[in-house]
């Protein structure tokens, strides 16, 4: 069991990674990033597919469902990726510990979920410290705004995955949301270098370590990370899990806050104000606090639920 938790922990670190190597990615723009990331992971997960005899076609309507999904997964990456480079990779990991908010705000509208009273106070607190951010990394306010949209495109993509995993085997429903994404990316490629590049055109050319960096992007911390966490999650519980994932903007800070005192080159930004770590320390503490208090909630209505069919 350790071993498990200590795996989970590696897997969570691999995530908390991705900001930093979308940094040493920086000469490829974020689209193109993306693009390689799932070209290469819905490839990875395909040849998984075929290795664990999991393949077959799925309907047509959920397979557009899944790729539709996909879309908003490349949406996602691509702001996750450009919030780095327009602020710190400290700052857009803040931004992005607002999923758990998001996620309280869009689960009553999709799901038609009752609002919770906790969740509200929570998100109310992850608000204070996204004013604490703000105020303190004013330099970086555009970084930190992107990183918080990246925050809702991932929520909303987890809710309604949070639905279709019930009906598909998570590696296959992987394969064919990366795939979505892949596709997605490739057609907008030329509308995108027409419109959106200066003149500069779609740059998909990696330089000098890029296609390192890119392999334990798409390999390590996608297919590797992604396959492993699911095999975990048979043995250890949603709980434990959700509770660990939830660490992922801490290690990705800490692991920045380290590049910067290492000196290595396109980190000097992680040097932050007071009023940072202040915004941040509530946010984190918001997002550990909300899987204790939503398994009380749960507990708490089992337990109401019983003492009913005793009655």
């Amino acid at each position: 069991m350790l071993k498990d938790y200590l795996r989970l922990h590696f897997i969570v670190l691999l995530w908390g990674f991705t900001a930093i190597l979308g940094k040493l990615l920086a000469p490829t723009p974020a689209v193109e990033l993306v693009f390689w990331r799932t070209l290469l992971a819905s490839s990875g997960l395909g040849l998984l597919l075929a290795a664990r005899g999991l393949g077959g076609r799925l309907p047509w309507r959920e397979a557009l469902k899944l790729l539709g999904v996909g879309t908003l997964v490349a949406a996602h990456w691509i702001t996750f990726f450009l919030a780095a480079r327009l602020s710190s990779v400290s700052v857009c990991l803040a931004g992005l510990a607002t999923l758990a908010l998001w996620t309280s705000l869009l689960e009553p509208l999709l799901l038609w979920h009752r609002v919770r009273a906790y969740e509200v106070a929570l998100g109310l607190g992850a608000m204070l410290g996204l004013y604490l951010i703000s105020q303190a990394e004013l330099s970086q306010l555009t970084g930190l705004l992107v990183a918080v949209g990246s925050a809702g495109l991932s929520a909303l993509f987890s809710v309604l995955n949070s639905q279709l995993v019930k009906r598909h085997a998570p590696v296959k429903l992987t394969f064919y949301e990366m795939a979505g994404a892949c596709l997605s990316i490739a057609l907008f490629l030329p509308f995108y270098g027409r419109y959106f590049t200066q003149g500069a055109g779609v740059q998909l050319a990696l330089h000098g370590y890029g296609w390192l960096w890119m392999a334990v992007l798409a390999g390590v911390c996608t297919v590797y990370a992604f396959s492993s966490s699911v095999e975990l999650m048979k043995r250890l519980s949603a709980f434990v899990v959700n509770l660990t994932i939830n660490l992922e903007p801490v290690y990705g800070i800490l692991l920045a806050q380290l590049l910067y005192w290492w000196r290595v080159p396109g980190f000097g930004q992680e040097r932050m104000s007071g009023g940072f770590y202040l915004g941040t320390v509530i946010i984190l503490a918001s997002v550990l606090i909300h899987p204790v208090l939503d398994q009380w909630n749960r507990r708490r209505a089992r337990r109401t639920q019983a003492l009913g069919a005793v009655v």
